[in-house]
């Protein structure tokens, strides 16, 4: 059976510093995995560990780690871009407390992330997907909830964000029949956009543009 991939590598021209987050600072920065990781010895510390899928262009996650040294970050990203550009500005900012892993997230967290290890969850604005026929390449599914709740220790927050209403409405359809799930608002409310949560070059062009955006913040039980 075909594999239903969630994401799209995109292809195309490096500039020279994203071309030196993948050459010159790959081995600061990157992670490659070798069976189950172990976090402690990666960053030197027991700090907990903070995993966002799909961190764009990285800024908003520079950002947050620069901001909760205290967090251990790890980012996963297929866009090469992206990760150049995350390393590159990691390293200019001089952050020990963010690694990035390149390539598919869920064969990540199948093989290589052990269970009840992470301490927050971050899915900001993934891909929609928004033809009705291609919902299903969407990555918040039941199957994808089931395997990040046991990588989730207890009382662990799971926060998702996007702009498109109909995958919002899917988001929190799917976390609230889920029972490992509990909303951190009141049953079928969206949380109010944290201010923790960095605004994007996207976010805000789309503000700008009258676009919604939908939070919600779940806790792992």
């Amino acid at each position: 059976m075909r594999k239903i991939q969630s994401f799209v590598k995109r292809s195309g021209r490096l500039t020279a510093s994203q071309e030196k987050g993948l050459t010159e600072l790959w081995d600061d920065y990157a992670i490659e995995p070798q069976g189950v990781l172990d976090f402690a010895k990666i960053f030197g510390n027991n700090n907990d560990v903070a995993l966002e899928i799909g961190f764009g262009n990285g800024d908003t996650l520079v950002a947050m780690a620069q901001e909760n040294p205290e967090l251990n970050y790890v980012g996963i990203e297929v866009y090469e871009a992206g990760i150049g550009r995350l390393i590159n500005s990691a390293y200019i900012k001089q952050l020990s407390n963010l690694k990035v892993m390149r390539g598919d997230a869920v064969e990540f967290l199948n093989d290589n992330i052990a269970d009840n290890s992470l301490a927050r969850f971050q899915l900001f604005f993934p891909d929609p997907w928004h033809k009705k026929k291609h919902h299903k390449r969407r990555i918040v599914q039941q199957d994808f909830l089931s395997l990040l709740t046991k990588k989730l220790k207890i009382g662990s927050i799971c926060h998702m964000a996007t702009d498109w209403q109909d995958y919002a409405q899917q988001m929190m359809e799917m976390l609230e029949a889920n029972k490992n799930f509990k909303n951190t608002q009141s049953a079928h409310t969206y949380t109010p956009r944290p201010e923790f949560r960095p605004l994007s070059k996207f976010e805000k062009r789309g503000n700008k543009l009258g676009h919604g955006v939908w939070d919600l913040i779940f806790t792992n039980r």
